[in-house]
């Protein structure tokens, strides 16, 4: 009999129009510290954390790469889950109605199989969890995904212009919430 672990959501995929206007945003309003840029075959990004969660910031290159939800889709892609084991969640996941959809299903050490729950809505699994996250915070062997700090100069000029645009909207004079 399969033994049910408690996954840990660690990460939180995004799907915007401009990553680095989106990361910057996040960076300035929340205090997310940058963990590295991303240009993958899928997507192109930026990833940010809070020292436990992962937020990866995502426009995907093609439908396809977009997994369902389409290249022009915004809003949040899907969420991951750090588990013990990737092989047996995953099956535990498919016998209560989830659909594979992404990932190698029989690596014990996989990263992001991806899946839909029962609303279509994508999760994925990892067995070593995302930069810039922890596994279990506070615990005895927690395990912390180093934050590499990657940044990749052809996006040097995109990530100056969400700066400015940042900066611009922060000039201006915001009127106060109501109380």
């Amino acid at each position: 009999m399969t033994v049910q672990t408690k996954g840990r959501i660690r990460h939180i995929a995004l799907s915007v129009s401009d990553p680095w206007e989106t990361a910057e945003f996040y960076k300035q309003a929340m205090g997310l510290q940058e963990v590295m840029e991303i240009d993958s075959v899928l997507a192109e990004g930026v990833f940010l954390t809070d020292g436990v969660i992962n937020l990866a910031i995502l426009h995907f290159k093609s439908d396809e790469a977009a997994q369902g939800t389409g290249r022009d889709y915004v809003g949040i892609h899907h969420i991951g889950f750090w588990v013990d084991d990737v092989v047996e969640q995953g099956k535990i996941a498919r016998n209560t109605g989830a659909i594979w959809i992404m990932g190698d299903t029989n690596n014990p050490h996989g990263y992001e199989v991806k899946h839909t729950d029962l609303n279509g809505i994508i999760f994925d699994i990892a067995a070593h969890g995302w930069v810039g996250s922890q596994k279990d915070p506070g615990a005895e062997g927690n395990i912390v995904r180093p934050n590499p700090q990657r940044r990749l100069e052809k996006f040097d000029e995109r990530r100056a212009r969400a700066q400015a645009k940042i900066a611009a909207i922060r000039a201006k004079d915001v009127p106060a919430a109501a109380e």
